[in-house]
């Protein structure tokens, strides 16, 4: 079943500041909860570009990781991307982030749609636990792009 997150967050800043920490793959890890382990593997470009396929690994249980292969697949730089998955967790990931000039900065949009398939039993285990567990990776994304662009 599809499922869809969608948040906002304004960003202080020099629009094309923040532009380039996003359009910087490697910065993914600063804004990631240490809970889930996260690892990129392999080499990454200082920059995304459309095409470009990012592997890492990220642990979602105590004791169990997943490897996870998203794509970049559309890139107007300073103002979005897109990721989707093409190996990982869920049936389908497609992620996009929008970045709209603002008074002193730009609002970031994430919309991210979604299904962790398995059938019934995906829906019950993405109502008991995996809508949580994105709830609580988004908020701390929030909380340290909100630490980083601070003043």
């Amino acid at each position: 079943m599809i499922r869809h997150l969608h948040r906002e967050q304004f960003i202080p800043g020099e629009p094309a500041r923040i532009w380039d920490f996003f359009a910087t793959p490697r910065n993914l890890d600063a804004i990631t909860p240490p809970n889930l382990r996260f690892e990129i593997l392999g080499e990454l470009t200082p920059r995304m570009y459309p095409g470009q396929m990012i592997a890492y690994r990220i642990g979602i249980l105590p004791g169990i990781t997943v490897r996870w292969l998203t794509e970049i697949t559309h890139v107007r730089a300073g103002e979005f991307f897109v990721d989707e998955q093409r190996l990982g967790p869920y049936r389908l990931w497609h992620h996009e982030h929008h970045f709209t000039p603002a008074p002193g900065g730009v609002t970031m949009t994430d919309r991210i749609t979604y299904d962790p398939g398995w059938g019934p039993l995906g829906g019950l285990i993405e109502a008991l636990w995996i809508r949580r567990q994105l709830a609580g990776i988004f908020d701390y994304r929030a909380k340290k792009i909100a630490e980083l662009f601070a003043g």
